[in-house]
């Protein structure tokens, strides 16, 4: 078999609809709750002075910062469309329209001055999602359907997700020695990144972590923490192998973040509820059932339970 071949039948190996369809889940409902939350800091951008409008990405397409009003009008329409695409309903339109609506949002907020990078991987999978047929289980739009068996049609979009998750992680390892190299690991970097972010937070009153600042006196400890962070993201094009190794790594991904918590107090959601590992799971063992009042609001008749 050639290499090409390989390739093309790790790509389009089948994968279950209901797996998709709960990844479509886990990740729009974590999607929809953090732009409501997120809501008052997306709309605060409205009071900005204009002169700190720094377009990127897709905002470079504006003329300059959007009002007040459309403002919080993409803000509503990302979650309203957002719960079209968590409940699978007219998943045709709602699909990309969410995805794009969530760029458009997320894009615009990073247009002021500071990119947040920890919301990269969200709206890349809810792209690949919204671009598949993640609604053939578990929605409105596949109610009375006969379940879908194994296709290769839902195994690539969990594959793409796997590959953009671990790029994510590669590339902070190849940044990290690229601007420190292995004085990474050979000098006090990251004892002093941790000291220094902690003693920040302190002098500016904010949230900080005591067993940051009580691990910083044992020198010692920073090498081999620092050895295990680049393990993690350096190789972390082996959990594409799949299967074991793959749930390992993203195990030990997980982990990591639980860590970064610890020492220093920084929360990355997306991944420390281990939504940004899903795809390497069987998901699809997950009980999950659509709400009955949403299901008989919006498909009178329908039985509740959706597969």
């Amino acid at each position: 078999m050639t290499l090409a071949a390989r390739v093309d039948g790790w790509w389009r190996t089948p994968a279950p609809a209901k797996r998709l369809a709960v990844l479509r889940v886990l990740v729009g409902g974590f999607a929809v709750g953090y732009v409501v939350i997120r809501a008052p800091n997306f709309v605060s951008y409205a009071s900005f002075d204009d002169s700190q409008f720094a377009p990127v990405g897709v905002a470079t397409l504006l003329d300059g910062p959007l009002s007040g009003v459309v403002l919080r009008l993409l803000i509503a329409a990302t979650v309203v469309v957002g719960v079209a695409f968590l409940a699978g309903w007219r998943f045709r339109f709602s699909g990309p329209a969410f995805a794009l609506l969530l760029l458009a949002l997320m894009t615009y907020r990073n247009a002021w001055g500071q990119v947040f990078h920890t919301e990269n991987i969200l709206v890349l999978h809810v792209l690949v999602l919204g671009l598949s047929p993640a609604a053939d289980a578990i929605s409105l739009d596949s109610r009375g359907r006969d379940v879908a068996g194994d296709e290769a049609r839902y195994g690539w979009p969990i594959r793409l997700m796997c590959v953009i998750t671990v790029l994510t992680y590669f590339i902070a390892g190849e940044t990290k020695l690229r601007i420190a190299g292995l004085d990474w690991i050979t000098s006090d970097s990251l004892r002093n990144f941790i000291a220094y972010d902690n003693l920040r937070k302190i002098e500016l009153g904010d949230t900080h972590s005591p067993l940051g600042g009580m691990l910083v006196g044992h020198a010692w400890l920073f090498p081999p923490l620092a050895v295990a962070t680049l393990a993690v993201e350096l190789g972390a094009p082996l959990a594409l192998l799949g299967g074991r190794i793959g749930r390992i790594w993203a195990l030990l991904a997980w982990g990591f973040h639980v860590g970064v918590v610890a020492v220093m107090a920084i929360v990355f959601p997306y991944s420390l509820l281990g939504i940004a590992v899903a795809p390497f799971f069987e998901v699809e063992r997950l009980p999950l059932r659509l709400p009955a009042r949403l299901t008989r609001r919006l498909a009178p008749g329908a039985a509740t339970r959706l597969r």
